[in-house]
């Protein structure tokens, strides 16, 4: 079975990365591997950021990895907070804090389009390849559900009139931005 690190301490991303990978593979943490400093993500894009992760794991730890961002992207925000998602309302990085700032900023808005993307950089044997995942949809006006993390209390995938954190895990997978990347890259690496 092929080792992959997955350059991430975010629990629940890797338990839902596991899930999808079917135990196909044999799926790191950064913890797995020893590397217990936090990774840069000060690129201006998704991308930079899934890459500038997935070349540090590679180039410090020699393990074949991926690593990923996700940004919520909101129309009538700009495509906020985008890249900044998770420290949206500071660096402390709280799910409740960011929720609160976007419904804050988005009150005077009618629009409330939004998507969810994805963006994985897998770097195997040295060689880079990157996948991109995205879900459209929109933000409800409260919370609604317990699961999931980030902003899925608030996002509501076109389609649906449930919220992420309304969902099973099972039903987000077969639908979500993190989903459609990483379904790109398992058949990536199944075609090899």
């Amino acid at each position: 079975m092929k080792r992959l690190c997955f350059a991430t301490n975010n629990r629940h991303k890797a338990a839902e990365v596991s899930q999808m990978l079917e135990g196909k593979f044999e799926l790191l943490t950064l913890q797995d591997i020893g590397c217990h400093e936090e990774l840069a993500e000060d690129q201006e894009t998704l991308e930079g950021n899934s890459r500038q992760k997935a070349e540090y794991v590679w180039q410090h730890y020699n393990v074949s990895c991926f690593a990923d961002d996700t940004g919520l992207e909101v129309e009538a925000l700009g495509g906020a907070p985008g890249v900044y998602s998770a420290r949206y309302a500071g660096p402390q990085r709280s799910d409740s804090d960011n929720i609160r700032l976007l419904l804050q900023n988005l009150a005077p808005h009618q629009n409330r389009k939004a998507r969810f993307r994805t963006s994985i950089t897998l770097i195997l044997d040295g060689r880079q390849h990157q996948f991109e995942g995205t879900v459209e949809g929109t933000i409800s006006d409260a919370w609604k559900g317990d699961k999931g993390f980030g902003y899925d209390p608030v996002f509501v995938p076109d389609g649906y009139d449930r919220t992420f954190a309304e969902m099973s895990s099972e039903e987000k997978n077969a639908i979500s931005h993190r989903g459609r990347a990483v379904r790109q890259l398992v058949g990536f690496l199944k075609a090899l």
